[in-house]
């Protein structure tokens, strides 16, 4: 059964960072592309980053140059480093990946930049 699970969510002041982390289990992580989205209150699910399996990244134009997005095969987990936090950045951050054309993700974890 595939599994997503992220982590590492939390209230965070403006220009402050946030790790998330995604454990993955229940199918072949080290050759899968794996996504992060996003979805803020009353709005549409946005694409964030994507890693794929040899660690080539691509970025959304809206947190280019903020976040990072990294995996670790080892432990079948990808990350999103998130800094220079924006209150526009508060949202479910979700991770995802596509297994037998099906796309599958998490339950999400919560990013809230407030002061």
């Amino acid at each position: 059964e595939v599994q997503l699970v992220e982590s590492g969510g939390g209230l965070v002041q403006p220009g402050g960072s946030l790790r998330l982390s995604c454990a993955a289990s229940g199918f072949t992580f080290s050759s899968s592309v794996m996504r992060w989205y996003r979805q803020a209150p009353e709005k549409d699910l946005e694409w964030v980053s994507r890693i794929d399996k040899d660690g080539n990244t691509r970025y959304a134009d809206s947190i280019e140059g903020r976040f990072i997005i990294s995996r670790d095969n080892a432990r079948n987990t990808v990350y999103l480093q998130m800094n220079s936090l924006k209150p526009e950045d508060t949202a479910t951050y979700f991770c995802a990946t596509t297994v037998a054309t099906t796309t599958r993700r998490g339950q999400g974890t919560q990013v809230t930049v407030s002061s």
